[in-house]
């Protein structure tokens, strides 16, 4: 695990992106899971990516830099002055401002507003409560073929201590299970970071 983090090298502006969102006592992505996201954007050829959790930027930043040249990240956060670190940062990696969309409000009152069924790749790292309510509009939003990401699914290793039954845990160990069982997902979880639940829309 060590060896995976350690593979996935950072520049000086992740750097400083993980550094200010340390500051604001934000989670980041992990380089490793970082690399994850962009190794997927790459895989697909993703053109139009949503992200829900701006943050300051660390995984923005991984998943633009997997993304087509000509792609645009749709980036949806409740914090404006996260949004705007985010967006200094966007462009110290060198993308044009119209490389990303950046919607400031919560993502369950953005997401119903943004198109079926034309999104590549969708990001989820949002609060476990909500995960679940992403994950479903994650299905509406994705073509055939798109890929989601869910960040966080290990639950700080709670995810399969039977003996915890927190809400948060709770509800990503449901939100895991109705992927899996769907007939919509074809899922993966990648142990990287925090935990990736992975899937393509079949």
């Amino acid at each position: 695990m060590h060896f995976a983090e350690a593979y996935a090298s950072e520049d000086i502006v992740l750097q400083t992106a993980r550094s200010l969102a340390l500051e604001l006592g934000l989670d980041s992505v992990t380089p490793g899971a970082g690399s994850v996201l962009r190794l997927l954007a790459a895989a697909g050829n993703a053109k139009a990516v949503v992200e829900i959790g701006t943050g300051t930027g660390v995984s923005g930043t991984w998943l633009l830099r997997g993304m087509r040249a000509d792609g645009v990240l749709t980036t949806i956060d409740v914090e404006n002055e996260h949004q705007r670190i985010a967006r200094r940062i966007f462009v110290e990696a060198g993308f044009a401002s119209s490389r990303t969309r950046i919607i400031t409000g919560r993502a369950l009152d953005v997401l119903p507003r943004l198109a079926d069924g034309v999104y590549d790749m969708v990001f989820v790292d949002a609060d476990a409560t909500e995960i679940g309510a992403c994950t479903d509009a994650a299905l509406r939003l994705l073509r055939p073929g798109g890929v989601l990401a869910v960040n966080g699914i290990m639950a700080d290793g709670r995810i399969s201590d039977p003996s915890a039954r927190d809400v948060d845990t709770l509800t990503i160990r449901e939100t895991v299970r109705a992927v899996r069982e769907s007939e919509e997902w074809i899922p993966a979880v990648v142990p990287s970071g925090a935990g990736l639940l992975t899937a393509v829309k079949r």
